[in-house]
Parts: structure tokens; sequence; C-alpha cells
């Protein structure tokens, strides 16, 4: 028996250990479609439209027919007594009335004929279904951009550690010259010890981007939906990257205002407050319902009500009910005004959207166009500076330049290598904000 719960025991471990270890091989495209599927915020936002189809359905049924049956069983443990004169000679004599138990049974249709407010809630319900199929396309585009920013910020910090590295090896081979040409008379010890702080500057760099880059890992793939520790191998490169992402084209791409999503929303508040204001001169109109009632009610001193010689007795009642709305202190007009305000509101709000979208995407075509401007610098620069420090590496070795002119060409380069991969970092940023500005469909 022990022997099967060790095998047992040891396949659970094996598949807990294989379930933890799993791989996901993912390029920026196959992230953004990963997420579109597994995000948190994607989740959330399809309960959201099940959630409104069932309100939805739940308005719909107001206007359906309803039936609903009570069961009334009543067992009077001391009855009422009643004082009544019968003979008329002034003498009270006590009586009791009914028997001891009652059982009545009712069933009843109501259909509701017509009602102001149930036609508004029908649209209402249809506009708050819109709402949120317009939230769940909004939270695809807020996902891709999120998706793409944390995809780029990884591949960032670990060309950020691979210069690192690059910087290291250099500067190593740097400090133990310098030492040799110490230990020889032929350098100072200040040289030495220039080149030690910069190899402690650079070994807590790297450690701080490994730690970094475990973080960036864990931020991916929250926005990918998955548990924080599953493994990740990115398949795109940096370099890559920019070359898919630099794309002028989008700078002349037409603002088509009518199309936007956030535009589409700010629609649909408007008309949510139409309606609510429509809901409130409804309560001014009568309603008209109808209702049909079938009851059976039996009597005994004794529980005998599933006796077959019990006897029943039937009841059928037909009726219809109008309700008319006639006077409410104003309080009716008071609640419509207040819709009004709110419609009034909605519309400012809807043209203060066209405005600032307008304003969001000319914003984001002129940082896209910066980055690109700045990342064209940035490579530039970046290949001056290490020009510049490979030569005064060069003059240092054979002593023709002090350590301050190679420690300043090396603080110039890691400069510009910063400046570099952050450039390279915003035009992917820019461009996912570009896109969700235009409101460009999602592939």
């Amino acid at each position: 028996m022990k022997k099967y719960i060790y095998i047992i025991c040891f396949f659970v471990f094996t598949c807990t250990v294989k379930a933890q270890e799993k791989t996901i091989e993912l390029s920026l495209n196959e992230a953004v479609k990963y997420a579109l599927k597994n995000s948190y915020n994607t989740k959330v936002a399809a309960n959201d439209i099940k959630a409104a189809k069932k309100v939805k359905w739940e308005t719909t049924t107001i206007g359906l027919p309803q039936i609903s049956a009570s069961v009334d069983y009543q067992n009077w443990l001391k009855q009422q007594v009643t004082i009544l004169d019968f003979d008329g000679d002034g003498i009270n004599e006590p009586f009791v009335f009914g028997t001891k138990q009652n059982l009545n049974a009712t069933a009843t249709l109501t259909q509701l004929l017509f009602d102001g407010s149930y036609l508004v809630g029908l649209e209402s319900a249809k506009t708050y279904l819109q709402i949120s199929e317009q939230a769940k396309e909004k939270t695809a585009l807020t996902t891709r951009e999120t998706v793409i920013n944390a995809y780029g910020n990884v591949l960032v910090i670990e060309k950020n550690i691979e210069i690192l590295e690059r910087n290291k090896e250099v500067n190593d081979r740097i400090l133990k010259s310098a030492k040799i040409g110490y230990e020889n008379g032929l350098s100072e010890l200040e040289d030495v010890e220039q080149f030690e702080i910069i190899k402690g500057n650079i070994n807590n760099n790297i450690k701080a981007s490994k730690r970094l880059k475990d973080i960036a890992y864990k931020l991916l793939n929250i926005s990918l939906g998955n548990n924080i520790n599953t493994k990740l191998i990115l398949t795109d490169t940096l370099d890559g990257l920019i070359l898919t992402n630099t794309d002028l084209n989008l700078l002349g791409g037409n603002f088509v205002l009518d199309n936007h999503i956030d535009f589409k929303i700010a629609k649909n508040d408007r008309r949510s407050k139409h309606l609510l204001m429509r809901l409130e001169q409804s309560k001014a109109l009568p309603s008209l319902s109808a209702y049909l009632n079938y009851g059976t009610t039996a009597n005994s001193n004794t529980f005998t009500f599933f006796n077959s010689d019990q006897e029943w007795f039937n009841s059928s009642l037909f009726g219809v009910s109008l309700n008319i709305p006639i006077f409410s202190s104003f309080k009716r007009s008071a609640r419509t005004a207040q819709a009004k305000i709110a419609l009034e509101t909605a519309d400012i709000r809807l043209e203060e959207t066209k405005q600032r979208l307008s304003l969001a995407a000319e914003n984001a075509k002129s940082d896209y166009q910066l980055s690109i401007d700045n990342y064209q610098t940035a490579k530039k620069n970046l290949n001056l500076a290490e020009r510049i420090e490979k030569k005064q590496q060069v003059k240092f070795d054979e002593g023709l330049t002090t350590n301050f002119d190679l420690l300043q060409a090396q603080n110039q380069l890691y400069t510009q290598q910063t400046a570099y991969t952050q450039a390279m970092l915003n035009i992917i940023a820019t461009k996912a904000a570009l896109e969700n500005a235009l409101n460009i469909p999602i592939k």
C-alpha cells in the first residue's frame, strides 16, 4: 500500500514541478494576442458583458407574463369568539364562526399592458450593454499598449545589462593595465583607484539591472494574465522592434473622431443621460396592467385536506388596474429638471471629449516624431562617443593621455548608451500611444 502512495505522491510532485516550470515563447505580436485572451482586465471586461446581457434580459422580463402562487395554511389554536344577540332580547351570546383549520391555494397571472418607464428601461438596458461592449474594446486597446510597454521595457533592461557587461570587460582590461603600469612606476595610484571606482559602479549597476529585469518580467506576466513566476522567452529583439515600430506613415494618418472608442463611450454616456430624462418624464404617464387569479379553499376542524372526501371551494378573478399619477408635490418635475441638467452636462463633456481627443492625436504624433528624431540623434551620438572612447583608450595605453581624459570619454559614452536605450524604448512606447490616440484597431 505504501508503495502506491509513494508513486502517487511522486506523480503529483512531478506534475506540480512541470507546471511551475512552464515556459512560454512570445514575439511582441504573440504577446498582445495572448493578453487579449488571458489578461485579467480582458476577463473582467468579458464578465461585465455577460452581466450586462443578464441585466438586459432582467429588464425585458418586466413586460412578460408573471405567474405567482401561494399556499396558506391556518390552524386556530384557539378560535376567535364573537358576541351576538340573535333573538333580539338584549342578551348577547358567544358564537364561534368558521372551522378550526383552513387551507387556501391561489395562482395569479399578471401582465403589464403599458408603462412608459418600461419602454425607456428597455432602451437603457440596450445602451448599458453597448457601454459594456465598448468598455471591452477600450480594455483591449489599453491592454495592447500595456503589453507593448512591458515587453519593450524587458528588452531595454536586457540591452542595458549587455552594455554594462561590455563596459565591465573594457574597464577590467584598463584597470589591469593601470595596475601593471603602477607596479612598474609608469602610472600613479590615483589612476588605479579611479578605475576601481568605475568597476564598483558598473558592478552595482549590473546587480540593480538584473533585479529590475526580474521585476520587469513579472510585470509583463501580470499584463499577460500569467502567474508572475511563469518563465518567458521573448523572441523579438530590441533592434528588430525599432525597425517595425518606425512607421512614418502613422504621422500622416487621418484622425476619424466618430470611430474613436472614447468618443463612442462619451456619446453613449450622453444617450444614457437622455434616457434618464425620458424615464423621469415617463413617470407622469399612467400605467396599465391586467391580472387573472384562480384559487381554491378548504375548511375543516381536523387536518383532512388530503382526504378524498374533502370539499374544496373554487374561485376565480379577472381584473385590470390603471394607475394614474396626478400630483406629487412637484417631485417628478424636480427629478426631470435634474435629469435635464445632467443631459446638458453630458453635452458639455461630449464637446470637451471631441477637443481633447483631437489634441491628444496631434500630441501623440508630435511625441512619436520627436522619439524618432531623438533615436536617430542618440544613435549618431553613441557612435561618436564610442569612437572617442576607443581613441582615448589607445592614447592611454600608449601613455599619450591622462586617465582624466579617458574617464571623461567613458562617462560620455555611458551617458550616450543610456540615452540610446531610452530613445529605443520611447519609439516603442510613443508608437503604441499614437495607435491608441488614432484608435487604430488591433489586427
